[in-house]
């Protein structure tokens, strides 16, 4: 299938998504811990990831989908067309606040990222965009963002980690301008596209990071892990994406 009629595909299925999420969010939420009280989901996650996995799985039978919640959560690897859900992406802010958190897709092909889609529901915000697309709110093309160093702006940092001080992160936040926590990877992700931080520093999984490595990258800023290496799409872990000037002075602190 062409990019473009996909690409619509998919944000149709997402602004739909959209739409269950306001419906269902008037009523009162079933919420229940996963791993620890601070780490939720609710009935509102469970529904919309059903109703994006049967989307897929009805029009693309033999792809594979690696998504948040019960039984799609670990795949053997990433060869082939894989889908990445997060189908709400900032539970905490979704449940206290009902607003800051996102729906995610991220299409993959044998590991290497195609397109990326991040709706902020609330804002009414979709931004996507692949290889060879560019990025885009909405239907307005977006320009990258300027190519500041590491002290130039402001961080988003994944408080415990900073707390902590993982991979010295601490060093990090001190001399740049200032850090930001907002709760949700798909905002902090559109807070790089839009250039109002540089960098961002957290503990992921594939689906929190994902849609928004492709569109990062598209903008030439480089992820990774903190040692610099590859994404693993399996599993959490340590998680760095910044402007491509602020990521090579950083690899030499962390």
């Amino acid at each position: 299938m062409a990019n473009d009629l996909l690409v619509q595909k998919v944000k149709t299925w997402i602004y739909e998504a959209g739409k269950l999420v306001q419906e269902l969010e008037k009523n009162q939420l079933q919420v229940t811990t996963k791993s620890s009280r601070n780490d939720v989901v609710t009935n509102v996650d469970k529904e919309v990831q059903r109703f994006l996995v049967a989307k897929i799985e009805s029009e693309f039978p033999e792809d594979k989908i690696l998504a948040e919640e019960d039984e799609k959560s670990s795949l053997v690897d990433m060869s082939g067309r894989v889908w990445l859900i997060d189908p709400i992406d900032g539970t905490l802010n979704f449940v206290f606040q009902r607003e800051n958190f996102a729906i995610m897709i991220g299409v993959y092909e044998d590991g290497i990222g195609k397109l990326g889609f991040i709706y902020d529901v609330m804002r009414g915000e979709m931004y996507w965009g692949g290889a060879d697309l560019g990025v885009f709110c909405n239907e307005e093309k977006l320009e990258p963002p300027k190519n500041s160093g590491a002290k130039d702006g402001l961080w988003g940092i994944n408080i415990g980690m900073y707390v902590q001080n993982v991979g010295n992160i601490q060093t990090i936040g001190e001399n740049a301008m200032g850090v930001r926590m907002i709760g949700s990877a798909g905002l902090e992700f559109i807070s790089l596209l839009k250039g109002n931080t540089i960098g961002y520093i957290s503990n992921l999984y594939p689906w929190d990071y994902a849609p928004g490595v492709v569109l990062i990258k598209e903008f030439g800023f480089k992820a990774s892990d903190l040692d610099g290496l590859t994404l693993a799409f399996n599993g959490q872990q340590h998680f760095i994406a910044a402007t491509a000037q602020a990521y090579n002075e950083i690899m030499e602190i962390c």
